[in-house]
């Protein structure tokens, strides 16, 4: 078997990769003993008796599984947290999304028969006040007091 690096460095030139990259076919080392110009192997690169195998990359697999079980809601204890409960969910955003949900919620009572206006505007009032943790509390409060409307 004839030495073959100075092709290899060539190669790896030419084609843009690292030496390691650098594939070449067994069955003609012949002709690639022979090619020492970088003419020379261009043309084997393009017979496809040179080419620059595929970069290896880094496996997701353990990745997607380790977010599969975070969106799960797990891996998230005290010892991965770093931040304050603050920073790692807004609370003005909190406050905005469950404020949102209730008035909506309320506007579709309205429209649809099941609140007065007068009651939709007593609950709107409550729910800007905080009085509702969330929808669920809100339906529990509606009918303690307005019955199935």
């Amino acid at each position: 078997m004839s030495d073959l690096s100075a092709q290899k460095r060539l190669a790896a030139d030419v084609l843009d990769v690292g030496k390691n990259r650098v594939w070449f076919d067994p069955d003609a080392q012949g002709d690639i003993a022979e090619a020492i110009t970088r003419e020379d192997i261009r043309d084997l690169v393009d017979q496809g008796t040179i080419r620059a195998e595929e970069k290896q990359g880094n496996s997701r697999g353990r990745a997607r599984e380790r977010d599969a079980k975070r969106a799960y809601g797990h891996r998230k204890g005290p010892g991965t947290r770093r931040g304050k409960a603050g920073a790692r969910q807004n609370e003005k955003e909190q406050w905005k999304n469950s404020i949102r949900a209730q008035r909506q919620e309320l506007r579709e009572l309205r429209d649809d028969g099941e609140l007065t206006p007068a009651q939709y505007r007593q609950l709107y009032n409550m729910a800007k006040g905080g009085e509702f943790d969330s929808v669920r509390r809100m339906h529990n409060y509606i009918d303690e007091h307005y019955g199935d409307n």
